[in-house]
């Protein structure tokens, strides 16, 4: 039976590795599919295979095949804001949860332990810089030394929706943003230059009253700045300048004029982003690819308009995971994309209820052959197939050679 198991692993490591070229693909359902939005998800910066989903049942599901197959990592109560894989440090990752705290793991999101020092609270997003994690939680600032053990580093009274590592050599430069509109209008963010042991804020000249996310690049081949890309709830906005300046991303034919909530970089390329909005309820939402440092942007016409959540590998031609939401019916669905920069094709399956773990019967008889075809594994299944045949040849061939 060992054997066997090891036969039809090498296959579905091979599915999962034949995405097709700049074609979505419809991934498998969680286990026990939730009828809400999917914000938490993550891949490793490592092995685009492994993938990290969390949902609003205080579920974490893991794939170690590209979203072929889910396994359950951990099971809690408190709905999963955020899954973050740190970029400096192998296997560590971290969720948190909407009042349950946050939890740390070290072996790639296979098994997880309570963080310290977060109990109770609202964790929203993490940022990493070299030697310290931040954490932007209902109750300000936490930062961390290892992940597991944490501490409050000010803005307590604030509620921290997006933060960022400007700067990642100590002392780490951070920038925070919230969802709290100050009563004097206009959009306020915060910025530390000492890894959250002060803060000062500033109100930059850009659109909107929250602030939806903030992601810092990698450093440009000349100059010792990282790009800042800010989404707020009517825009997105670029800064080469440590927020000193910002340049409007959307509106004016570029991006449209919505709110954003994803963004992120590509590797080591500090002029390669994709950026996502749900559209807040609009349909405006969608996901865009700038490759010039947005000058311009091309849609990747992703499946449904209303992106909630987006991952990106460390491949040069990247892996892109992402969720959708249909309000209309509460179908929360998981895609990946192989971006190799072609013209984006359409997905080899539509959305369905049997992709939101909802498996309805039309009638007559259906054989496994349909349900292959009709979610668009089909292609993937028969490259597994000629691969296992591959292995078997070879391994006749070797017991030919073995007993003449």
């Amino acid at each position: 039976m060992g054997f066997f198991a090891i036969l039809i692993a090498a296959s579905i490591t091979t599915t999962a590795a034949a995405l097709p070229d700049s074609t979505w693909t419809l991934l498998s359902a969680l286990p026990n599919q939730p009828h809400t939005a999917v914000f938490a998800l993550g891949v490793s910066p490592a092995n685009n295979q492994v993938v990290l989903v969390g949902d609003a049942q205080g579920q974490l599901s893991r794939s170690t095949d590209g979203g072929v197959t889910w396994k359950v990592v951990r099971r809690g109560t408190s709905p999963i804001n955020t899954v973050t894989f740190s970029p400096f440090t192998a296997g560590l990752v971290l969720a948190g949860t909407r009042g349950g705290g946050a939890f740390v793991s070290r072996d790639d999101g296979a098994t997880w332990s309570a963080a310290r020092g977060l109990d109770g609270r609202n964790v929203r997003v993490f940022a990493f810089a070299l030697s310290v994690a931040a954490a932007g939680t209902d109750r300000g600032v936490y930062t961390s030394a290892d992940g597991g053990s944490w501490k409050q580093s000010g803005l307590a009274d604030r509620s921290i929706s997006a933060l960022a590592a400007e700067a990642i050599h100590d002392p780490a430069r951070l920038v925070a943003g919230t969802d709290q509109p100050p009563a004097s209008g206009g959009l306020r963010l915060y910025q530390s230059v000492d890894a959250a042991a002060t803060w000062t804020s500033f109100t930059p000249a850009i659109s909107g009253t929250i602030t939806t996310r903030l992601v810092a690049g990698p450093l440009p081949p000349i100059g010792n700045v990282r790009p800042l890309l800010v989404g707020t709830n009517s825009g997105m906005f670029a800064s080469k300048d440590n927020g000193t300046t910002f340049t409007p991303l959307s509106g004016g034919g570029l991006l449209p004029t919505t709110d954003y909530t994803q963004a992120a970089f590509l590797t080591t390329h500090f002029d390669r982003y994709y950026v996502a909005s749900d559209g807040g309820g609009s349909g405006g939402g969608g996901l865009w690819r700038s490759t010039n440092g947005g000058r311009s942007f091309n849609s990747l016409a992703p499946p449904e308009v209303a992106v909630t959540a987006l991952a990106v590998s460390g491949d040069e031609k990247p892996v892109l995971y992402i969720a959708t939401f249909r309000p209309a019916d509460h179908v929360a669905t998981l895609w990946a994309f192989h971006d190799t920069g072609g013209v984006p094709q359409g997905p080899r399956a539509t959305p369905s209820p049997v992709a939101s773990g909802a498996r309805t019967h039309a009638g007559g008889d259906v054989t496994l052959i349909d349900e292959l075809a009709r979610s668009g594994q089909l292609p993937y299944v028969g490259l597994g197939l000629g691969a296992l045949a591959i292995l078997l040849y070879a391994i006749a061939a070797h017991l030919r050679g073995r007993y003449r």
